[in-house]
């Protein structure tokens, strides 16, 4: 009787320390649900963002700082990127923001990999053209090529999702989200045109 009594008090007690936690998160994540919908961040962005996007690390990022961010959403809203070189563009002086503007043929599954960052945050988004790209969270991938620093990418083999993208819609991937892009999107792939736009995290 005395050890039930103990253990039900011990319940108690770790149920009176952990709630309040636990009720900040909720509102941490109702508060960035809400500023997503909002959608005051867009500054007339008029391309949408995908469903996939982490939208807690996004809040969490984002405020971190603002100023560099509108930066990145204000070049993904640029109305001259059908006709942008391709090559590197700096968004800031420093390495804080980078796009990267390729063309190129999306490949067979087999041919591609999934890969995830640390250093920087990457925004997609197909100019023209289209290609699938996969995503999956890094805690439920395998590792098949270690993280290397002087490249900031990881290797992984993962089932994941699979979604097609378009010049109507952006992707943002964190360092928790494995991606997996440049996959044809059917058997006569088109030549894409494609912004990275390599943000380091915060």
């Amino acid at each position: 009787m005395k050890t039930k009594t103990k253990f039900l008090l011990l319940l108690i007690f770790s149920a009176t320390m952990f709630l309040p936690a636990l009720q900040v998160y909720s509102q941490s994540q109702a508060t960035a649900r809400h500023w997503f919908a909002e959608g005051n961040w867009r500054k007339n962005l008029k391309i949408k963002p995908s469903s996939t996007i982490d939208i807690i690390a996004f809040y969490q990022q984002y405020h971190r700082d603002p100023a560099l961010w509108n930066k990145v959403l204000a070049f993904l809203n640029r109305p001259d990127l059908q006709t942008l070189d391709t090559g590197t563009y700096h968004l800031t002086e420093g390495d804080s923001a980078y796009a990267v503007i390729s063309t190129y043929l999306p490949k067979p599954m087999d041919q591609t990999r999934f890969e995830s960052h640390r250093t920087y945050i990457d925004v997609q988004y197909v100019i023209q053209g289209k290609e699938k790209i996969g995503i999956a969270n890094v805690t439920k991938a395998n590792v098949t090529e270690p993280y290397r620093a002087d490249k900031d990418v990881a290797h992984y083999e993962a089932k994941g999702e699979y979604v097609t993208a378009t010049p109507d819609v952006f992707f943002i991937f964190f360092p928790t989200n494995a991606h997996r892009p440049g996959i044809a999107a059917d058997d006569h792939p088109q030549p894409v045109k494609k912004l990275v736009i390599k943000v380091r995290v915060l």
